[in-house]
């Protein structure tokens, strides 16, 4: 993204046209950046294999790096830096969703790394393309090279040049092919993970994810397109304008206003990085709260403090820091309340790209409507307010719980209290037939007891007694349980004692 910045005018060159003629591109890039999230996040959900979807966009990117330095015709041009932005895009949407499914809930460390490879790369491709040029005659591409280090350029920067009339120097082609070279290769790694990767193992996870929406899930995803819309257009917007303001307001020469501007986006890159390390102990949360609060601080010392040269070059770090996590932690934090499909992630990056587009624009016209307001400080200050009253909204409506989960919880709750109290009530009854069996067994005891006393005080008068009442003997002892067949002797053996009783 960032190359095209210092190639401008030598892409103006090629097609023989001014800068100020061909602004146009940056139009199409962005339109096709638009319509290339939307698109690819319908086609990321209908396909599910983030892996070949990545793989063809890279592949269509580099077709656009490699036409793009022999292209002679403006429309051409237009029509192939809206190609390279559609597969951009697609790119922006499916690396994030890639990422959320390959590590999940441990995305967080993941998504910082992916998020500091843009700075990085918006870091080096510049120098590349310097580099590819070799050209030391202007200091104006250096300039542009640190003003312009966004995914959209200062367009009214680079408006002022005109390109050169006889400048055919087609040395920054090998920029755009070294480049392309380098896409293309990452995009055969990516068809060869396609190929080892079976799309039924994604379907079937991603099917089984289907019930973790959230219960607001498009209220979440509509307020974080707003979040991401006003925290990306005043990134862009700061990192394109610093400069000017720089000149204009705190009148710094050219060389200080360029390095005012590389502590913004050098400050972003590095924190980034530190990003990666920091995502493995704070949770996406804190780091968003920690960003917003420095930079509700930063911006406000940049709007109302910013005739001081030290809270200016303070403010200016403090603040590219502030912005560097806020994307990635933003996607990884509503990843632990929602599935992240791709439409949803295709909104967030539509989000983005519109912020881009329109808040750098409207922050240029009101600048020069009104040229004597520093408008870029009083819109950071302005964006910061608004990310810091919608976070609080976000978080309370990913925070509610769903009618499902409280009814479950109810269930388990109800169900948890009729099996205590059946257990109770069983526990109870074993008692009391234990009680009930335990005086049923005593009272028969203390039957046997006065029965085989009155027994033995009896026997001596058995002799005198009549056969009737003799014969009720064995019965007795029936009942008590001594007789010969309770303990075990046949009734055979007990009618013969019965006779031998009373031959006696």
């Amino acid at each position: 993204i960032a190359v095209l910045g210092p190639t401008f005018p030598n892409l103006a060159a090629n097609v023989r046209k001014n800068v100020s003629d061909i602004y146009y591109i940056f139009v199409g890039r962005s339109l096709g950046c638009l319509g290339g999230s939307m698109v690819g996040g319908v086609v990321l959900d209908c396909m599910n294999a983030p892996t070949l979807l990545l793989a063809l966009s890279m592949l269509g990117t580099t077709a656009g790096l490699y036409a793009i330095p022999w292209c002679k015709e403006s429309l051409l041009l237009t029509i192939l830096m809206s190609v390279i932005g559609g597969s951009m895009g697609i790119l922006d949407t499916g690396g994030n969703v890639l990422a959320l499914n390959t590590w999940g809930s441990e995305a967080g460390p993941h998504l910082q790394a992916l998020h500091f490879s843009f700075a990085a790369g918006a870091f080096l491709a510049p120098i590349l393309a310097k580099i590819a040029m070799g050209s030391p005659e202007s200091e104006e591409l250096a300039e542009t090279e640190k003003t312009n280090q966004s995914v959209l350029k200062s367009v009214p920067t680079a408006s002022t040049t005109p390109a050169p009339k006889d400048h055919h120097d087609e040395d920054f082609l090998w920029s755009y092919i070294i480049i392309g070279t380098y896409i293309l290769l990452i995009s055969i790694v990516f068809f060869v993970l396609y190929s080892k990767n079976s799309s039924a193992g994604d379907k079937s996870k991603a099917s089984a994810q289907k019930d973790r929406l959230a219960k607001y899930h498009w209220p979440l995803v509509g307020l974080l397109f707003v979040f991401f819309l006003f925290y990306v257009g005043a990134e862009v917007t700061y990192g394109s304008y610093v400069f000017t303001y720089a000149v204009v307001f705190a009148e710094m020469t050219e060389s200080e206003a360029a390095a005012l501007n590389s502590v913004f986006w050098g400050t972003f890159a590095v924190c980034r990085g530190a990003a990666i390390f920091g995502a493995a102990f704070l949770s996406p949360a804190t780091m968003i709260v920690m960003s917003l609060l420095c930079s509700a601080a930063s911006s406000s010392a940049l709007a109302f403090f910013a005739h001081y040269r030290a809270l200016l070059w303070v403010g200016t770090a403090v603040y590219g820091a502030s912005m560097a996590t806020i994307f990635p932690s933003g996607i990884s934090w509503i990843e632990q309340y929602t599935v992240v499909e791709g439409k949803s992630a295709s909104l967030f990056v539509v989000g983005a790209a519109l912020g881009e587009m329109c808040i750098p624009a409207v922050v240029g016209y009101l600048q020069g409507r009104f040229n004597h307001i520093p408008v870029v400080m009083y819109t950071a200050f302005a964006t910061s307010v608004v990310t810091v009253l919608l976070f609080p909204v976000m978080y309370k409506l990913a925070n509610t719980p769903q009618e499902n989960d409280s009814k479950e919880v109810s269930d388990s709750e109800t169900r948890k209290a009729l099996l205590s109290n059946s257990r109770l009530t069983e526990d109870e009854e074993d008692e009391e037939d234990v009680k009930e069996w335990n005086d049923a067994d005593f009272e028969v005891i203390e039957m046997n007891d006065k029965l085989k006393n009155s027994l033995k005080d009896t026997s001596p008068r058995i002799a005198g007694d009549s056969p009737a009442e003799v014969s009720l003997q064995p019965h007795l002892d029936n009942v008590l349980g001594n007789s010969p067949v309770a303990a075990g002797g046949s009734p055979g053996r007990q009618n013969g004692n019965l006779d031998w009783e009373k031959s006696e």
